[in-house]
């Protein structure tokens, strides 16, 4: 079970796209084998036609899986025990069908586990993010990666929330579904199944990523950007950390996370994201501060915010129609009361900084850039950090600009506090 793989390219070779393959004790050695789990959530992968409408249908690897050779040798069906209670002595046994071999001298076993009921991605939650952490966790020694079906909806919210529940992880965990049903004649499902499969079990990629269409996206740097094209994400601030072409597996391995060596997966089993009380505005024009003060309003138990603002990070601050505090300082006001504010840009490329007078009135009223973070990564990380540092304030706002899982990219640094700036804070970028 255990995989090995070349090591990553020195870092002073100049070539960045190099393909990097699993190697065994023979290249032609049938007997080399990856165990895969896959979890299968709902959305329109494992879809089917109704009078209401496409819906999730289940028993998806014998009516998807077991009929197509590139997911079946026709070997004969073995079972994986599967853990999915707290009662670890008493594991269900899933039907298991194994992989071709493949180029890299390798065959993948793999079983499907669904959940009950399937779902819409549009009904997905923090539960469903938590019972994703604990099944992986169960089952995380029998297998050497994970494979998330999803529905593509909200498929970057549950990859940037995985990424930062799943802390010290290991093992490769990919997310994946599709534009169209894979019981249909034409669709995109089979190719993005296929090349997640290949790459949770052939590549040591011991992060939460999102494949679709050819490309491995960092989960937490990954937004969808069509509704119905089969190139349906993007990851606009972070190249592909691989992409799968005619020749092969082209792994980015400059880009990978490593894991700690010292550490061990541990992820929070009880923690719910849902407790967070994160709210998520897109400033437009003309919005009023009295609806800004809504969302903020103390009674709705509101504890984080992200801002959705204009351009490089910049509001409005006109004042209500009758006088009334205009947006930053509704802003102010509840960074004063403990509510946490982070800017984020709307632009699907780029990031937030100081560069102009409203983004300046934001820092100084205590609105953390959100640097170049998706939205999605921006509310599960903040949700993430309230929900596990409680009332520590001074903690989350430290940690919401510190890369966790590479969500983030830091530019320079701008200082509006008194005195000096802080260790680590350039003093030519001070204001």
């Amino acid at each position: 079970m255990i995989k090995q793989e070349l090591p990553p390219p020195p870092p002073n070779m100049p070539e960045t796209h190099d393909t990097i393959r699993t190697t065994t004790s023979s290249q032609n050695d049938a007997s080399q084998v990856s165990n895969v789990l896959i979890l299968m959530t709902g959305g329109t992968i494992c879809s089917v036609k109704s009078t209401s409408g496409l819906i999730p249908a289940g028993n998806f690897l014998e009516t998807c899986m077991s009929s197509r050779p590139s997911f079946n040798d026709g070997s004969t069906p073995s079972t994986f025990p599967v853990i999915t209670s707290d009662s670890i002595a008493a594991p269900i046994p899933h039907k298991a069908l194994t992989t071709p071999l493949s180029e890299y001298g390798r065959r993948i076993r793999y079983c499907v586990y669904e959940f009950t009921p399937l779902l819409d991605s549009s009904a997905v939650d923090a539960s469903v993010w938590l019972k994703i952490v604990t099944l992986i966790w169960r089952n995380y020694d029998a297998f050497d990666g994970f494979v998330v079906l999803h529905g593509t909806d909200t498929m970057a919210y549950s990859a940037s929330a995985l990424s930062f529940l799943l802390q010290d992880l290991g093992k490769p965990v990919v997310l994946t579904g599709s534009q169209r049903p894979m019981g249909e004649l034409q669709n995109d499902s089979t190719d993005n199944l296929l090349g997640s499969l290949i790459l949770a079990g052939h590549f040591c990629i011991p992060e939460v990523t999102l494949y679709f269409n050819y490309q491995l996206f960092r989960g937490n740097r990954a937004t969808k950007i069509s509704a119905t094209a089969y190139d349906a994400f993007a990851s606009p601030n972070l190249p592909p950390l691989a992409t799968i072409t005619a020749t092969g597996v082209h792994v980015r391995w400059d880009l990978i996370n490593r894991l700690d060596p010292s550490r061990t997966f541990s992820p929070p089993l009880t923690l719910n994201l849902g407790s967070a009380h994160v709210a998520f505005v897109r400033i437009f024009p003309g919005i009023t501060p009295l609806l800004l003060r809504t969302i903020l309003d103390a009674r709705t138990n509101t504890r984080g915010l992200v801002l959705e603002s204009f351009g490089a990070g910049n509001i409005p601050n006109t004042p209500g129609p009758n006088g009334e505090p205009g947006l930053v300082d509704v802003l102010a006001e509840a960074v004063k009361r403990g509510v946490v504010v982070v800017n984020i840009t709307q632009c699907l490329n780029g990031n937030v900084s100081p560069l102009y007078a409203p983004a300046v009135r934001l820092a100084e009223a205590g609105v953390l850039l959100g640097y170049d973070m998706t939205g999605e990564a921006a509310l599960t990380k903040l949700s993430y950090l309230l929900a596990t540092k409680g009332e520590s304030n001074k903690e989350v706002k430290r940690l919401m600009a510190v890369s966790l899982r590479g969500e983030l990219t830091r530019g320079k640094e701008v200082w509006f506090g008194k005195g000096h700036p802080p260790s680590g804070v350039g003093a030519r970028s001070r204001l």
